[in-house]
């Protein structure tokens, strides 16, 4: 494959890596919905997203639509604030906090919510548990489920299962909110994840930016569909941000990152030759693999005269790098962790908030039937879909919400609307096409 070829000649993989977890997350959800959902016994939660106004099945539409408008506005009022705090705290290298708080949330979400998510489906399917064996299960599923979600060691499936029983268990109970409260949210998020992302001083861009300028990986809830490595003896790791909001990790965000990263490098080296502490040259050339004219630019701002590193010149294994590169002959790649030659893609990630949202419109739509499931399902799909095939042309973070839930709204009351009645009419009258 030649270097400057398009990223979707090589992302296949990535793709079905992304759009399975998203598949399992909202089936299990619907699962729990349709099995656990009782409107004659249903009640409503009081969270965040309806602070402000209870719906109430005597309100009429006017109060209901007003109501919900409120507690839109008022919840991504407080997600703002909290996102703009922590644009706050990672500015001014508050990371251990920002690791801790994550952990924290976590281990919130995997005790309370998860418990009791847990314990009304025992309870429904009347599974003989006695109370030491659940507090047992619980406490071991809450703390391996705390330590795997941040962690960079350990296998990337536990923490990949992890991610997603997170996102089961978030999205279960944001179904328990009232319909046009629910609806009402999920534009409201779609909307600000737009502007969140692609606005300038959006909160979600800031944070992609920043992390990306320290190349440094975010602490946050992100799941990924292989885990990032670090490069060699040097100690360079390769920036996991861009989200999809998350997203595509890359070097590609139009910074040359890499070309500062080896200037870096070189004038270290330059300093501390003589020290013994010179960089590894295969770590130097892996920064830029692939990128001839960050190579360019770095032989003409640093010069012809680096020490020598590994029995030559750094400067003439540059050059017998570039002229590889230059003739088609980039580096296969030897395991899934390692860096895709020629696209500058490390792989793609997807935030939470996507897995959440997504599975909360598939779980309202299982209130009503399957076959709204089914709608909904496929256009959130063929949503992401089209936002991988954006990312791939844009090649920066791009907001994972608006297209999947756009389409998925739509196609949830055009299906109710019209498709089910159809339907249902022409099987009854027993009409065959």
């Amino acid at each position: 494959m030649e270097p400057d070829g398009s990223i979707l000649d090589s992302i296949g993989q990535e793709i079905i890596g992304v759009m399975s977890p998203v598949s399992i997350c909202m089936f299990l959800v619907v699962l729990l919905v349709y099995s656990l959902y009782n409107p004659a016994t249903a009640t409503t939660i009081r969270t965040a997203a309806n602070l402000v106004y209870m719906e109430s099945p005597t309100d009429s539409t006017a109060q209901k639509l007003e109501g919900s408008l409120l507690n839109a506005a008022v919840f991504i009022i407080l997600i703002a604030l909290v996102t703009f705090l922590l644009v706050f705290l990672y500015y001014y290298k508050f990371t251990k906090f920002l690791v801790h708080y994550t952990r924290f949330s976590a281990f919130a979400v995997f005790s309370s919510m998860g418990g009791s998510v847990l314990l009304s489906f025992i309870q429904h399917f009347n599974f003989p548990v006695d109370v030491v064996t659940f507090c047992v299960l619980h406490f071991n599923f809450t703390i391996v489920g705390t330590l795997c979600v941040l962690s960079s060691g350990g296998p990337i499936v536990l923490k990949q299962s992890y991610m997603v029983a997170l996102g089961i268990i978030v999205a279960a109970w944001f179904t328990k909110l009232p319909e046009w409260t629910t609806w009402v949210l999920l534009v409201a998020l779609a909307i600000y994840d737009l502007v969140a992302v692609l606005a300038p001083g959006g909160p979600l861009k800031l944070l992609v930016e920043l992390a990306a300028s320290r190349d440094e990986e975010l602490p946050a809830l992100i799941y990924e569909a292989r885990p990032t490595v670090d490069m060699g003896r040097s100690g360079v790791r390769g920036s996991s941000l861009g989200l999809l909001v998350g997203g595509v990790t890359g070097n590609n965000s139009g910074s040359n990152g890499g070309a500062v990263e080896l200037r870096v490098m070189l004038r270290n080296n330059n300093n501390n030759h003589n020290n013994n502490n010179n960089w590894d040259a295969e770590s130097i050339i892996n920064v830029l693999e692939n990128e001839s004219s960050e190579i360019e630019e770095v032989r003409e701002d640093v010069g012809e005269s680096s020490p020598l590193i590994g029995g030559g010149s750094l400067m003439e294994r540059l050059s017998t790098q570039s002229e590889r590169t230059n003739n088609g002959g980039s580096r296969e790649n030897e395991s899934q962790g390692e860096d895709m030659a020629g696209t500058g893609l490390r792989g793609l990630k997807l935030g939470l908030g996507d897995f959440v949202f997504y599975s909360v419109l598939v779980g309202r739509a299982a209130m009503y039937d399957l076959m709204t499931v089914y709608a909904c399902y496929l256009v959130i799909i063929s949503g992401l879909g089209c936002t991988l095939i954006l990312l791939a042309v844009c090649r920066h973070a791009l907001p994972a919400l608006p297209i999947s839930i756009t389409l998925g709204i739509l196609f949830y009351f055009l299906t109710r609307l019209l498709m089910e009645p159809f339907v249902v009419g022409t099987s009854t009258s027993l009409v065959m096409f």
